[in-house]
């Protein structure tokens, strides 16, 4: 007969191993020099790990919004306010790409509260 103490709840969300907490550091790391490249790979290989999976597409949709916010600040640069936008844009790219790695090592999902959730 099964005690209390043996009773496993399946539908509870299981910790993300070391490994899939070490390449989700890596994919949020590799977003600052490589832009959206390391997370669009491993959003296409990586398709058994859910919160690999999940990493993948936040850091992806945040990439594609740091990337619309480059271009516009180069379109705005012939107003002189581009500059302005590239610096912001730039430094919250660093920093949530920061946050988002910090997440990652203790393996907890990270959301970028600014990013368009393009890829659902």
């Amino acid at each position: 007969m099964a005690q209390d103490n043996d009773i496993i709840d399946a539908g509870a969300p299981s910790a993300p191993s070391q490994d899939a907490r070490n390449i989700a550091l890596l994919i949020w790391l590799g977003s600052i020099l490589f832009g959206f490249i390391p997370s669009l790979i491993l959003y296409l290989v990586k398709k058994d790990d859910p919160y690999l999976q999940d990493q993948a597409k936040e850091c992806l949709n945040w990439n594609i919004t740091a990337l619309i916010g480059y271009v516009g600040g180069v379109i705005l640069t012939f107003i002189l306010i581009g500059v302005l936008v590239l610096l912001v844009v730039g430094i919250a790219h660093l920093v949530f790409c920061i946050l988002g790695a910090m997440a990652a090592s203790s393996g907890k999902p990270f959301r970028v509260p600014f990013a368009l959730r393009l890829i659902k």
